[in-house]
């Protein structure tokens, strides 16, 4: 074992308990946010942030050129549509009308789309141990948003839809973006999912729904810190955590710990605390997501691509671990 292993270890740790500590915050900005303005205008800023950070490190390591290659960036372009556009617009538009807490709640339905993607497109069988990790995430979610949650509230169902599209972006990158490096996957959804945002909001968005100057100049800061910091500096906090550490260690870290540190952030942000069937529910559904990535693999992986959850693998070769 090479002398660095140990610092290398502990750095690794430290890059993952960051991770973690950064996603719990993200429902609560979500919320915060949207309160201020309206849900399409803090999504697209959002992401318009985050795209500007991103220009500037693929502008730095010199990889802006593949956003508009005739191979691969229509796809590119396709990713930043779907992971982005398409999500973030759901995203802010479900949180403007749920609590924080109900947000990270129905965002952790997304292993269950990726089960039933990956067997049906991927042809990856899951295994027997993830189906009932599904299960108990689904249960727990049901519980703690309750009938009235799932029947009465458009929000909470747009909500569940938004990692949807993640997944179909990542159906996108798998099937036909493989050796790209992350930081162009990563950069190529911001950058076009941002201008996409920009351009469709300043075409159709309700700009007479602007915050007030005073408003605007609070709200600004904290949409730069959402989309800069807590989205795609989340991204390379990831990729700094994934790099040192095993796959499965960095994602058994991070991802069941994001819906539990949520309760902090919500609580220290917001105010929000959750009910004794929300606490239960939301403590069912991070075992579930914990049982589920921690769960063998079907197929080998070498790399995730981070959404604002759960980071999403990428398989290696067409070899299965079977």
């Amino acid at each position: 074992m090479s002398t660095l292993a140990p610092h290398q270890e502990r750095t690794g740790l430290i890059f993952a308990a960051v991770c973690a500590l950064n996603g719990a915050f993200v429902p609560a900005f979500v919320k915060l946010t949207t309160g201020y303005s309206d849900p399409f205008f803090a999504a697209t800023a959002t992401s318009v942030f985050g795209g500007v950070c991103a220009l500037v490190v693929l502008g730095v390591r010199g990889e802006l050129s593949p956003l508009v290659a005739p191979q691969i960036g229509p796809r590119l372009a396709a990713i930043g549509a779907l992971g982005t556009a398409a999500a973030y617009y759901l995203l802010f538009l479900g949180a403007s009308g749920a609590s924080a807490i109900d947000t990270v709640l129905c965002l952790q339905i997304e292993p269950a789309y990726s089960l039933i993607l990956a067997w049906v497109f991927l042809g990856h069988r899951p295994t027997p141990r993830r189906v009932a990790a599904t299960g108990a995430l689904m249960a727990g979610i049901a519980l703690a948003i309750g009938t009235e949650g799932l029947t009465g509230s458009s929000a909470t169902w747009v909500l569940l839809a938004t990692p949807i599209c993640w997944q179909v972006s990542h159906l996108i990158t798998l099937r036909g973006l493989r050796g790209v490096p992350p930081s162009v996957l990563t950069g190529a959804r911001y950058i076009h999912g941002g201008a996409m945002l920009a351009v469709v909001y300043l075409v159709a968005g309700d700009r007479a729904g602007l915050p007030r100057y005073g408003d605007l100049a609070t709200l600004l800061p904290l949409l730069a810190l959402q989309g800069g910091i807590l989205y795609y500096g989340g991204t390379l906090l990831w990729y700094n955590a994934v790099t040192r550490l095993d796959l499965a260690r960095t994602t058994s870290i991070v991802v069941p710990s994001i819906p539990v540190l949520s309760l902090g952030a919500t609580f220290a942000l917001l105010g929000e605390t959750p009910s004794m069937q929300q606490l239960f529910g939301l403590l069912m559904t991070a075992g579930g997501v914990l049982a589920f990535v921690t769960a063998p693999h079907s197929v080998d992986t070498v790399e995730r691509v981070p959404t604002a959850t759960a980071p999403i693998a990428l398989p290696a070769e067409e070899s299965a671990d079977r």
